[in-house]
C-alpha cells in the first residue's frame, strides 16, 4: 500500500504534492521526467528498502508531474522552477540534516539544487551522466520531439516507448513541455564545486544523459555503482534500491 499523499505550497503558491516512508534520518528523492514518486520509487521497493535501512524517504512529484498541480501557462515554469521548488519543500518540512538524490532529471534537479545552495549531508546522482549537466538541450529537445508528435512515432523506437510510459504515468503534454522550458545548464566547473561525497548510479547499457563515467571523474568526492538495463530498465531493478541504501547507509 502507498504511503497517503500530503501537499503543500511552493514559492508561487503552486500546490505540489510529497509522500514519505519510513523513519529516521530525511533523504529527499526526486523522480525523472514522465515519472513520478510512486512509479520512481514506491512501485519497485526502492523506497521500502532505503527506509529498512533507518530512513525517512521523502518523494516529492515534482511539478507538471503525478498529483502536483500541472499548470498550463509559462509564468508557472520560470527558469530553475523545480530547483526552486525542491528547495520550497526544503524549508516547508524544516530539514537541516539530510540527504539528497535523483533519478534522471531528478538528478540533475539535485544539482541545480546544490549549485543554489542546498546543503545535504550526501548526494545521489542516478541516471545521470555529465552531458545531461552541462547541455541540457540534448534531452530537452528529445523530449518536445516526442510531446509534439504523440501518435506518430515508430512503434518499438525509443520516442514510442516514452510515450507508452506518459501514457501509464496520465503526463500532461501541455504542461510538460512549459517544464523543459525551464531547464538550466550546470557548467562543468560548478560540477566540480559539489564537495559532499556523491553516489553516480547507471544502469550498465545507460548513456542516455551522456557518461556517467566522465561525471564520476569531475567530482571531487565520488564513487560510481552500475545496475543491470538501459535508462528506461535499470529504475525497475531491485539492485537501484539496494545501492542508494548501502550508500546512505555506510
Amino acid at each position: 500500500m502507498a504511503p497517503e499523499t500530503r501537499y503543500f505550497e511552493s514559492f508561487d503558491g503552486t500546490k505540489l504534492a510529497w509522500r514519505e516512508m519510513g523513519g529516521g534520518r530525511p533523504v529527499l528523492l526526486l523522480h525523472g521526467f514522465f515519472s513520478d514518486a510512486f512509479t520512481n520509487w514506491i512501485r519497485y521497493g526502492h523506497a521500502a528498502a532505503i527506509a529498512a535501512r533507518g530512513f525517512r524517504v521523502i518523494m516529492p512529484d515534482l511539478r507538471a508531474h503525478g498529483e502536483s498541480t500541472k499548470p498550463h501557462d509559462k509564468a508557472s515554469y520560470p527558469p530553475d522552477v523545480l530547483s526552486r521548488d525542491g528547495m520550497a519543500l526544503i524549508a516547508h518540512l524544516g530539514l537541516t540534516n539530510y540527504d539528497l538524490g535523483g533519478y534522471s532529471l531528478g538528478a540533475r534537479t539535485t544539482v541545480r539544487m546544490l549549485v543554489n545552495g542546498a546543503a545535504p549531508r550526501r548526494v545521489i546522482l542516478s541516471g545521470m551522466g555529465l552531458a545531461g549537466l552541462i547541455g541540457t538541450q540534448m534531452r530537452a529537445d528529445h523530449f518536445r520531439h516526442i510531446l509534439t508528435n504523440l501518435g506518430h512515432h515508430e512503434r518499438g523506437s525509443p520516442e514510442w516507448l516514452a510515450e507508452a510510459f506518459l501514457k501509464t504515468t496520465k503526463g500532461d503534454p501541455v504542461a510538460l513541455l512549459n517544464l523543459i522550458d525551464s531547464f538550466v545548464d550546470t557548467s562543468e566547473a560548478q560540477v566540480a564545486a559539489i564537495r559532499q561525497p556523491v553516489l553516480v548510479l547507471a544502469g550498465i547499457d545507460d548513456d542516455d544523459n551522456g557518461s556517467a563515467e566522465a561525471l564520476t571523474a569531475v567530482l571531487p568526492d565520488a564513487v560510481s555503482r552500475t545496475v543491470p538495463g538501459g535508462h528506461m530498465s535499470a529504475v525497475i531493478k531491485p539492485e537501484l534500491g539496494r545501492e542508494i541504501a548501502d550508500f546512505l547507509a555506510a
